[in-house]
């Protein structure tokens, strides 16, 4: 590169930078996008509690590329220097924003105004950044109302990304894996420590789940949970609840007998019978209020005042009447479910998984359980970077969960 002729800029960083790899995705980003780095400071932090600092410059053939470049390292948590404010510019109308606009992370994010920083609220990836009243809020496209001041380019922003947690709860071991090459039950006793960590605290753990938890036999055990006051908030599908159902009415899920392992003779209509069965009194809770529900996942989240939001698709039976079938209303019932939650656990749904994924701040721990290791590693490549994978049968992780758990003595009265 003919560096007389190159497009530069000053960028900063701080942080946990060697151990949390960050350091070296910075080097790396610039090399792939072409472009050149010259370091101009560098401060180690000199223990594992102190900060690194770096300032340096980077350049690259042409403008476009150094722009696309400096978004890349922003997401890092690079920062140009000197600071500059945000650039604000009204959204063209309902739903439409400038060409440019800053597309949000799930990390921290702050931009700066007047000289001073805002901490943007309700944080998620694939957002933008509205700012009003000199508050800045991340909103989604859609809800995006003309006239809106949306913050665009990549000045003034400040994105802090959540530094690996150097054996946090002994768990460090297994972020950033994915691994089918580890006993289910250490990996099931670390996910408790940090459930128990959660409810000491007085966090909210949300469970988004799979009818897979039906099929391999796990209905008793994340019953179990349910009743023990470790589920605070249930998201899932139309199946779920309908196998659900239809294993406390019928004994099967999609018609396989669970206790004798084989298939029941015209079982294949039971989950259609079920669905008419819920439909006939008017919903699940109006079926455990007359007594037609007396058992399962959806009988205990009812019976315990748990939350729960099924959010349907296009290849749903029934519906049943609890399954919320206009797409955007789900997700806005999910989005608003998820306040403030500290930890979700996603048990065999890659739809419902990668959608929840979507919605949550990095610092929200995320534990991915499923017998296919493509969905945890499709969850890390939308950007949910925080979450670990463990690779194994739900139905035997739920038995792990709910037997450890139960040694704990934790109730919703404690």
């Amino acid at each position: 590169m003919d560096e007389s002729k190159e497009h530069t800029e000053i960028i900063e960083a701080e942080g946990h930078l060697v151990d949390s790899r960050l350091l070296t995705a910075i080097f790396d980003k610039v090399i792939e996008r072409s472009g050149r780095y010259e370091v101009i400071e560098f401060d180690l932090g000199r223990t594992n509690k102190e900060i690194s600092r770096l300032k340096m410059k980077v350049g690259t053939p042409d403008d476009a590329s150094l722009q696309q470049l400096l978004e890349d390292l922003m997401r890092l948590g690079c920062h140009s220097a000197p600071l500059r404010d945000a650039k604000l510019i009204a959204a063209e109308a309902d739903g439409v924003v400038c060409e440019g606009f800053y597309s949000t992370t799930n990390h921290h994010t702050d931009i700066r105004l007047e000289g001073r920083w805002l901490s943007v609220g309700r944080q998620r990836m694939d957002g933008v950044i509205i700012v009003k009243d000199r508050v800045a809020t991340c909103k989604k496209l859609r809800d995006v109302l003309g006239g809106d001041l949306v913050v665009s380019g990549v000045d003034g922003i400040r994105v802090s990304p959540e530094f690996a947690e150097r054996d946090r709860l002994g768990f460090a071991f297994m972020t950033n894996d994915v691994s089918t090459e580890r006993r289910v039950e250490v990996s099931a006793a670390k996910v408790v420590a940090m459930m128990r960590d959660v409810k000491e605290n007085r966090g909210r753990i949300a469970f988004v789940a799979g009818p897979v938890v039906v099929h391999s036999g796990g209905v008793e055990y994340f019953c179990e949970l349910l009743r023990q006051g470790y589920v605070d908030l249930l998201l899932a599908g139309n199946a779920l609840a309908v196998h659900d159902i239809e294993h406390s009415l019928f004994g099967t899920s999609l018609g396989i007998d669970l206790d004798a392992g084989v298939s029941v003779d015209e079982g294949h209509q039971n989950h259609m019978r079920a669905i008419n069965v819920i439909r006939r009194v008017g919903g699940c809770r109006a079926a455990v209020a007359s007594g037609v529900l007396k058992s399962g996942i959806m009988y205990e989240a009812i019976t315990h005042r748990i939350e729960y939001v099924l959010a349907g698709s296009i290849r749903d039976d029934g519906p049943l009447p609890d399954t919320v079938m206009d797409l955007i209303q789900a997700q806005d019932r999910y989005a608003e479910a998820l306040e403030g939650v500290s930890m979700v656990v996603m048990l065999s749904t890659m739809l419902h998984s990668i959608g929840v994924g979507n919605m949550l701040p990095s610092h929200v721990r995320v534990v991915c359980v499923d017998i296919n290791p493509s969905v945890v590693t499709k969850l890390r490549d939308r950007g949910s970077l925080q979450t670990v994978g463990i690779v194994t049968d739900v139905g035997l992780f739920l038995h792990q969960l709910s037997t450890q758990l139960a040694e704990d003595g934790f109730s919703k009265e404690s």
